[in-house]
């Protein structure tokens, strides 16, 4: 009872006092390390053919977010007491997931009506499942508040240029082909908080791809034609340590 009783107050005094000088910020080069999840999903724009009376195969295409993981380290470049300079490259595992419904025929010959592929308003769906490990390079800058005792609060954003592992030739071979780099803007918060020997710092962080991803010529023939542009999208919670 007497440690626990000690031992309270000291981690209290550590956590919101004014006694943690971690984290580096007097230093002009820090770095750091991350583990981070994320759930992404692609963005799907359809083409002109989709709307077209003759598609007569692709009722809709639905992505779905599906859950992965990234790992990394930080570096910081620091331009004032509030504004860092990061350079955070990273390895990112995904899986992207994408229900594409195909007309199936309904023959209805009651009363001499006959619903045929065209008019049917029934379908099955096809689960469209691409995974791909992405090296991801974001340069970001971090606006952070004021220190109060042993947190801070902040901003950041920034771009990030992304590549893919696998060959091309291997991506062919996936029922959704896309090609293999990408740009992306992102942006998020998240609050640091002053360890004795460490700095913690929790982060939510919103991406959305620049480049139309679809290789539309490697695709198959029922939905080569109904999509005109692919870009990913995600949301990524870090947990950034310093």
């Amino acid at each position: 009872m007497v440690v626990f009783g000690i031992g309270i107050p000291g981690f209290s005094q550590g956590l919101f006092g004014l006694t943690s000088t971690s984290g580096s910020d007097d230093k002009v080069l820090s770095y750091g390390f991350f583990l981070a999840g994320h759930n992404a999903s692609y963005q799907i724009r359809y083409s002109e053919e989709f709307f077209d009376p003759s598609n007569s195969e692709i009722h809709s295409i639905y992505p779905k977010f599906s859950p992965g993981f990234s790992l990394g380290f930080t570096g910081i470049l620091r331009l004032h007491d509030q504004v860092n300079l990061l350079l955070t490259p990273k390895i990112a595992f995904y899986e992207y997931r994408t229900d594409v419904n195909i007309y199936t025929p309904v023959v209805d010959q009651t009363d001499g009506i006959d619903n045929t592929v065209g008019n049917s308003l029934g379908y099955t769906t096809e689960e469209a499942v691409t995974e791909a490990t992405m090296v991801e390079i974001p340069l970001l800058f971090k606006y952070r508040s004021q220190r109060f005792n042993n947190t801070r609060m902040y901003f950041i954003g920034g771009a990030s240029y992304q590549f893919r592992t696998k060959s091309q030739d291997e991506a062919n071979l996936d029922p959704i082909v896309t090609t293999g780099q990408d740009f992306a803007i992102e942006a998020g918060m998240g609050f640091e908080i002053y360890f004795k020997y460490f700095k913690f710092a929790p982060e939510i962080r919103f991406s959305h791809g620049l480049n139309n991803i679809y290789y539309a010529e490697k695709n198959s023939a029922e939905i080569r034609d109904v999509i005109s542009s692919i870009r990913r999208k995600g949301i990524t919670i870090y947990l950034n340590f310093q």
